[in-house]
């Protein structure tokens, strides 16, 4: 299927690639946050349309600055500033995870109808992790935006801005899926310091995480189908061609399996 209309404005319309678009670009966190949400799950999808974007993604406030991730602030949990820079790292994350989802409905263009609405709930689910994330942070007396941050998972979208295929295999089955693996050991941590809120916060972003790789590996089994491509042999190749971060141990099977790794993908894994 090809674009049969290049669309330059989204101002006024009421469709789902345009709604995403127009919450892509806004740079308030509370205004992008109500758009997302704002969105009708049953809303006409126009999957044919190619939007152009008249200003530079994503939108976002000028708070935190953002440095390279070994400036990124770190402390141990066992303090208060510790926990609450932790939370912060995990809320900036949530919030790329927000601009990411929105980023693949409007941008690829002329695919089922279900693959927008998956990413919508995606994109929803991620302003929900944020929104916990940022209330704890205030009931602490913070601010998302009181500590540096790095941009990794949206150099990633930069980078596969052109490739569906790439970034369906090295955001949500790579970086995102990193979360799962990282989650457990975090939540631990925050046990043990008596963050019991914390904790609980990050079992709900880990279930719903699992749902998000999920629908990554289901969309990216459903392209390689589509053409004609061996899942493995074209990750390899992805990975390389996109020099996509090591993923190191240990990894979460448990988790990695519900959310749709085949067991030669694990193999893979714990071969590296």
């Amino acid at each position: 299927m090809s674009p049969t209309t290049i669309q330059t404005e989204t101002t006024g319309l009421s469709e789902l690639r345009a709604l995403a678009l127009q919450a892509l670009l806004q740079s308030d966190v509370d205004r992008k946050c109500e758009l997302v949400v704002a969105i009708a799950d049953d809303l006409q999808v126009n999957p044919v349309v190619l939007y152009v974007p008249g200003a530079t993604l994503p939108g976002r406030p000028d708070l935190p600055v953002l440095v390279s991730p070994r400036e990124v602030p770190s402390r141990g949990v066992h303090t208060l500033e510790g926990r609450v820079i932790l939370l912060h790292a995990i809320a900036h994350i949530e919030f790329n995870a927000i601009n990411l989802a929105l980023d693949i409905i409007w941008r690829f263009d002329g695919l089922p109808e279900q693959f927008y609405r998956d990413w919508l709930q995606v994109a929803k689910e991620e302003v929900k992790h944020f929104l916990l994330l940022r209330t704890y942070l205030r009931d602490l007396g913070f601010e998302y935006g009181d500590f540096a941050a790095h941009n990794g998972l949206w150099e990633m979208a930069i980078k596969t801005q052109s490739d569906l295929l790439a970034r369906l295999a090295l955001v949500p089955r790579v970086l995102e899926a990193r979360g799962l693996d990282v989650s457990p050991a975090i939540r631990e941590r925050l046990i043990q310091a008596g963050d019991t809120r914390g904790a609980q916060i990050l079992d709900v972003i880990l279930e719903d995480e699992i749902g998000h790789v999920r629908f990554g590996n289901d969309w990216y089994d459903w392209v390689c189908r589509q053409q004609g491509l061996d899942p493995v042999e074209t990750d390899r190749r992805l990975e390389i061609q996109y020099q996509a971060p090591k993923q190191r141990g240990p990894f979460n099977l448990e988790a990695r399996r519900a959310a749709g790794f085949t067991q030669t993908d694990l193999a893979r894994l714990l071969e590296q």
